[in-house]
């Protein structure tokens, strides 16, 4: 939803799996090529897929090449990649969260994954785009984190931690690029109804609602709304900032 809001707005777009074919874990379409091509048709903006690992730090600067060439220089990075998904990956049980998902006894294994797919990803993707943004004075991270990160509990411990660092890591990269104008934000969602919250955990329809009371479930396009006024100069005076969209499950600092 966030790439189809931004190809509506007029950007040029390109969209990011694991592999060519990672949209079927949760049967949101056939293939990425099949979304860029949907986005596409829908927006009539320049939407391209690449794909790969992005814990790799080759597939990283490999992806940025081609997106540099096919779309030209990077003005909105938007990191989006991440998940409370283990070493087991989306086929195993709940989606790929860890089976043991506390402080003490969750595997290392799914320590190590689910931080290499929330921070390392995060990481590398702006030691890849950002430089050229310094170069041109000009550009936007968003990063996507959580209501996870913005408070203590006992399961899904090593997600709320690796989201945390993901806060705390675009803070420390909002300070860096002040001097050149680059803005740097995080977007921490609560209960946003996707394929994969559906298909991870119980769910209320009650709460399945567009409107209503916020005590609903948000949507995609809330994100996106968000996303926009980050990327937009709705936004011309605020960096380092993180911003619950959460219908104020959350309501104390951060």
């Amino acid at each position: 939803m966030v790439a189809t809001h931004l190809a509506d707005l007029g950007a040029s777009v390109a969209v990011h799996g694991t592999t060519p074919t990672s949209t079927q874990a949760f049967n949101e379409a056939t293939s990425l090529d099949a979304v860029a091509t949907e986005i596409a048709e829908q927006t009539d903006a320049n939407v391209i897929a690449v794909h790969g690992d992005l814990t790799n730090p080759d597939t990283v600067t490999e992806n940025y090449a081609t997106i540099k060439e096919r779309l030209g220089p990077v003005d909105i990075l938007i990191n989006n990649a991440g998940g409370d998904i283990g070493s087991t990956g989306t086929s195993g049980p709940n989606a790929g969260k860890p089976l043991v998902n506390d402080a003490i006894e969750v595997s290392l294994e799914d320590v190590r994954t689910i931080l290499d797919r929330n921070l390392t990803t995060c990481i590398l993707a702006c030691k890849a785009a950002v430089p050229s943004m310094m170069e041109r004075n000009s550009g936007w991270v968003v990063t996507i984190g959580s209501i996870a990160g913005l408070s203590g509990h006992r399961s899904e411990v090593v997600y709320g931690t690796a989201k945390a660092a993901v806060h705390e890591y675009t803070r420390c990269l909002a300070a860096q690029m002040r001097p050149y104008g680059v803005y740097a934000n995080v977007i921490a969602p609560g209960e946003i109804i996707t394929p994969r919250f559906v298909a991870s955990r119980p769910t209320n329809d009650d709460r399945k609602v567009e409107v209503g009371p916020l005590t609903r479930y948000g949507w995609p396009m809330e994100v996106a709304k968000t996303v926009e006024f980050f990327v937009t100069s709705d936004s011309s005076y605020v960096s380092g900032q993180v911003l619950r969209v959460d219908g104020g499950a959350q309501i104390f600092p951060s």
